[in-house]
């Protein structure tokens, strides 16, 4: 592993933190905008400058930079408070997707509008009796002259209430084994039967929703890949979205859990004279350490222009978890005023609070540690798979509670 910068990389670290420094919107550009106003606000600054996506194509309103530079990028931003995670699915998994299976007219069309931030889209995947298993999905699509005709439900949708378009998968062919019968398309979120209805989570926000789907009519046109190749093109989406998540974003990490140790009291002394908060300590150091250095190796072969190995999977079995623990336990440092949840009296406004609610969610997003640790197991290892009892029956066929 390689850790410096080359002379070339440096360079472009220190155009990078120029321009981040010179153009980051002040308080008085963002106080009477909302937060998705500030997110496209930031957004068109970037892409304007040449900033935004810079790893895509220039036809697709990027700059053509290589890997390494997109990760520069992303590491310098991430040292400014810049609010910009309603692009993050469209960017990180939809982007991709529509960039390996849709058609040059289509990326032409769609891709520079979501790199400006004029248009947001969103992932339609999950479904109410499908669990974690994807391919279990229920939504079905019915082919209808040059349309398909959709009905069902979505679930755990992030962003669909403020998107423009999404993807999704549907049953084309309930036939076959229920991997074969998917096919997969993009849509308009303000196709004609489409209703919205947010979810109220139990952090107080309601960032996810169901959506469902009355007689909603897509284009053949909006189909990507192969009628039941569905489950391939999910894998291009799902692969990037382990590497969006990652080890579980921002939030609390171990500098922040270290420093309130060193402020809170437990008895007559500072928490952090205590053995047991400096053990659990010490564990928490070493797993993020393993994780920052596992991400240099993936870092190391984006240099190189290689693909990077199964470090994301990695990162997000043992980041996730991670998060939540240390969450949990600063609130068991503060004690009673860990209850409180008010930015304006919470000690770090709130953060571990506010991550202690959301982590969990952490651990289902893009796989559950279960899944994860399967993908580690079976395709790293090499052990063998689960045992599917449903494995090359017709999905018709599969039995379910009311069969």
């Amino acid at each position: 592993m390689d850790f410096n910068d080359t002379a070339q990389e440096a360079a472009f670290r220190e155009e990078v933190k120029t321009w981040l420094t010179t153009n980051i919107p002040s308080n008085s550009e963002l106080e009477n905008l909302d937060y998705i106003q500030r997110a496209k606000l930031w957004q068109k600054r970037k892409y304007d400058a040449g900033w935004a996506c810079i790893r895509w194509p220039k036809a697709h309103g990027g700059r053509d930079a290589s890997a390494i530079e997109q990760v520069i990028f992303n590491q310098e931003e991430a040292k400014f408070d810049t609010p910009d995670g309603i692009f993050s699915i469209g960017q990180g998994m939809c982007a991709p997707t529509m960039m390996t299976w849709a058609t040059d007219e289509q990326n032409e069309r769609f891709m520079p509008p979501l790199a400006s931030g004029e248009e947001v889209w969103c992932q339609l995947f999950s479904e109410p009796a499908g669990g974690s298993d994807l391919a279990a999905l229920r939504t079905k699509a019915v082919k209808d002259g040059d349309d398909w005709v959709v009905n069902g439900q979505k679930i755990w949708t992030s962003g669909a209430h403020y998107s423009d378009y999404g993807v999704l998968v549907l049953r084309t062919d309930p036939d076959l084994p229920k991997h074969q019968g998917l096919t997969y398309f993009f849509l308009d979120m303000k196709s004609p039967g489409i209703d919205i209805k947010p979810i109220r989570q139990i952090s107080g926000g309601a960032n996810f929703n169901e959506v469902y789907f009355n007689d909603v009519r897509i284009p053949d046109a909006q189909r990507l890949g192969a009628v039941g190749q569905g489950w391939q093109v999910a894998l291009t989406t799902l692969m990037n979205e382990r590497a969006s998540i990652g080890g579980g974003g921002g939030g609390v990490n171990f500098n922040s859990v270290f420093e309130l140790a060193k402020t809170v009291d437990l008895g007559d002394r500072p928490a952090i004279e205590d053995p047991s908060v400096r053990r659990k300590l010490a564990d928490w150091y070493v797993q993020e350490s393993g994780l920052k250095f596992t991400g240099y190796r993936s870092m190391t072969a984006l240099s190189k222009g290689e693909i990077p190995g199964p470090e994301n999977s990695i990162g997000k079995l043992v980041g996730a978890p991670k998060q939540q623990d240390m969450a949990n336990f600063a609130l068991d440092l503060l004690d009673q005023a860990g209850i409180i949840w008010d930015e304006a009296h919470s000690v770090n406004a709130g953060m571990f609070q506010a991550t202690y609610m959301a982590s969990p969610g952490l651990r289902i997003a893009g796989g559950t540690d279960e899944i994860m640790a399967n993908i580690i197991a079976e395709r790293v290892l090499g052990m063998p798979q689960d045992i599917r009892v449903d494995k090359g029956i017709p999905f018709s066929e599969v039995p379910t509670a009311t069969k």
